[in-house]
């Protein structure tokens, strides 16, 4: 299965596999799940979102893009600033129920041999 540098799911090969995975790995990095929760509590620009998330403008661009590219994020553009947005707010719903599956699984997740590490392993037990 072929990603880009910064683990985006290309539409090419988006098409290619279920709608459900493309989702998933769209969510899978860290820093796109914390542009989501940011932008879960209104729209931002790209320089609130550096501010606020400590990360560079090259980076929060490049995350941006590909949750517009999965449709997840859009923005509308107010005199020379874009301003982002959810666009499907039920994706909040889908991160409160995986926030209860993980409650509920405890360390297991972190613990998986597969796609576990030994910090997250921590950090769930230490929840």
């Amino acid at each position: 299965m072929a990603m880009n540098e910064d683990g985006c799911v290309t539409a090419a090969v988006a098409a290619g596999m279920t709608p459900a995975v493309a989702l998933f790995r769209s969510l899978a990095d860290e820093t796109r799940l914390r542009i989501v929760q940011r932008l879960a509590v209104g729209e931002a620009r790209v320089v609130d979102l550096t501010g606020e998330l400590g990360l560079a403008q090259s980076t929060v661009s490049k995350h941006l893009a590909c949750l517009r590219d999965c449709g997840l994020v859009d923005y509308r553009v107010e005199g020379r600033q874009s301003f982002y947005v959810l666009t499907r707010p039920e994706l909040l719903d889908l991160l409160a129920a995986a926030e209860g599956v993980l409650a509920a699984t405890g360390a297991a997740v972190a613990l998986c041999p597969a796609y576990g590490s030994a910090d997250s392993a921590v950090e769930a037990m230490t929840r």
